[in-house]
């Protein structure tokens, strides 16, 4: 007998999808993704089968998977999302069929940088019978606003997509983004200039348009043995101000950075850019970052007006694939 199909609710054709990494979303911090990494999850695209398909760790599936669980517990997934209210939210277990979660339960906070063992969750979903081969859907009445959402499956198994519905905290049309470009680009004119340390990966690969071809291509390096952090100073090929921030750790697994930050300026010709970076303007505060996936933050951005340099510290070393910094050229942006 043919599964009867579920009419999808209004709020995923009226809604953004808060998770989608367009927006800002991206994987935190994961139990366990022995089979399927957790942030094909958050893929825009349907999920799809490919009968034959396996890799290293067994049969390759299109979402999360966590490996058989043989102690106590369950597994969990934690995802920072753009900061808005949560309207519904959508679990899909298309092509999981006998390695589904048999139950699943989705929690919020609101963590300016990210949670940690003091955060208090708020439960938006209670703990749900799931079904295999099959979407989801479950209504939010909640109407706080949230950055992180932990979905818990129990006790292990996988989940194809997971889609958050909401409204955006932040006012996605006060800005002309058809106007914005990659401020940084290489192909803009932008520079790396200096870095405490590049041993493993150059900081110009830092600035490329290209896609990203493996872990050496990228900046990164060795690994920190003593106190302090990582840092690269950038001339920007556009003297702009920066609305959005991307930080991409692609191919960086065990090795990406644990959080970054960025600051910005405009520092005179006979400027100590080393010493005089530090005092920099705070455009992006210290945030987290995950392993080999793209992050995009705007709303957590403070407008420092246009600057012609910035200074990208990471946390405490590690590698960072691309850095794009998408905004207006000052002869287009209102003055300061």
């Amino acid at each position: 007998m043919a599964k009867k199909k579920r009419k999808p609710p209004e709020f995923t054709r009226d809604l953004v999808n808060l998770a989608l990494p367009e927006w800002g979303g991206a994987i935190y911090s994961v139990s366990d993704e022995f089979f399927a990494p957790a942030k094909r999850m958050l893929s825009a695209d349907d999920p799809v089968f490919i009968p034959g398909r396996f890799d290293d760790h067994g049969k390759w599936m299109d979402g999360w998977e966590s490996r058989r669980k043989r102690t106590s517990g369950h597994d969990y997934c934690v995802i920072r999302i753009c900061p808005g209210v949560i309207r519904g939210i959508e679990i899909d277990t298309r092509f999981f069929t006998g390695n589904y979660p048999p139950a699943a339960m989705v929690e919020a906070c609101s963590a300016e940088i990210e949670p940690d063992e003091t955060t208090s969750w708020t439960e938006l979903v209670p703990r749900t019978a799931l079904e295999g081969d099959t979407r989801q859907y479950f209504t939010v009445s909640n109407e706080n606003a949230w950055s992180f959402i932990r979905l818990n499956i129990y006790p292990d198994g996988g989940v194809a997509r997971l889609r958050v519905y909401g409204e955006p905290a932040r006012d996605a049309g006060a800005i002309d983004r058809d106007q914005w470009v990659d401020l940084v680009s290489s192909a803009a004119g932008g520079v790396a200039l200096e870095c405490n340390n590049m041993h493993f990966g150059d900081m110009s690969n830092l600035l490329s348009n290209q896609p990203v071809a493996n872990m050496g291509d990228g900046w990164e390096t060795r690994r920190r043995r003593h106190p302090g952090n990582d840092w690269v100073i950038l001339k920007l090929g556009l003297r702009g101000r920066v609305h959005r921030v991307e930080v991409d750790t692609a191919f960086f697994r065990g090795n990406y950075p644990a959080r970054c930050s960025l600051k910005g300026g405009n520092p005179g010709a006979n400027s100590d850019l080393v010493a005089d970076s530090v005092n920099w303007d705070e455009i992006l505060p210290q945030l987290a970052l995950g392993p080999d996936q793209l992050h995009i933050f705007e709303t957590q951005l403070r407008d420092v007006g246009a600057v012609t340099h910035v200074r990208l510290d990471i946390f405490p070393d590690g590698g960072v694939a691309r850095l794009r910094l998408a905004g207006l050229p000052a002869n287009l942006d209102r003055p300061d």
